[in-house]
């Protein structure tokens, strides 16, 4: 028992640092082919992790942050997989707030990035509708800001 434990909480500690370090990565703005590299294994390694020992909302907020990489690389196809991925798990365990709204976020940045405005149009209206749901006031004015930002990659 004691060695599932300490297996839990080396996953947990693996999944929080490379979310992090993924994070780190996404931030710095003169990333180098490798670092772009280290971003995507970092992000598939936490999700990995979180996949272990997690829970939906884990698992979502893994997906989303995969989506994110892939769209800031400017890789549509996997930034749409990993967004519809982070959408169809907050459906089906009724992840709302900030978490369902982020899920609209990815897709309407996905698409953005793909190309297809009108698609992305339509998740940036229901990430709109959704921003309203979101109870705590900084967590909607991020999030707002985030939505601004995909609505700016549509020029």
């Amino acid at each position: 028992m004691a060695e599932q434990d300490e297996a839990k909480e080396l996953h947990k500690k693996f999944a929080a640092e490379l979310f992090n370090l993924t994070w780190d990565l996404l931030d710095k703005g003169d990333r180098t082919a490798d670092e772009d590299d280290k971003m995507v294994h970092a992000a598939h390694a936490s999700r990995f992790h979180w996949g272990e020992i997690g829970t939906p909302l884990e698992f979502e907020r893994g997906d989303w942050q995969i989506s994110r990489v892939y769209s800031v690389l400017g890789r549509p196809e996997a930034a749409l997989h990993h967004a519809q991925r982070c959408l169809a798990i907050c459906e089906a365990n009724d992840i709302g707030d900030f978490d369902i709204a982020f899920a609209y976020e990815a897709m309407a940045r996905a698409y953005a990035v793909a190309g297809n405005a009108a698609k992305s149009k339509a998740y940036i209206a229901l990430g709109e509708r959704a921003s309203e749901q979101i109870e705590d006031k900084d967590n909607r004015a991020y999030f707002d800001g985030e939505l601004q930002s995909v609505s700016d990659l549509l020029g």
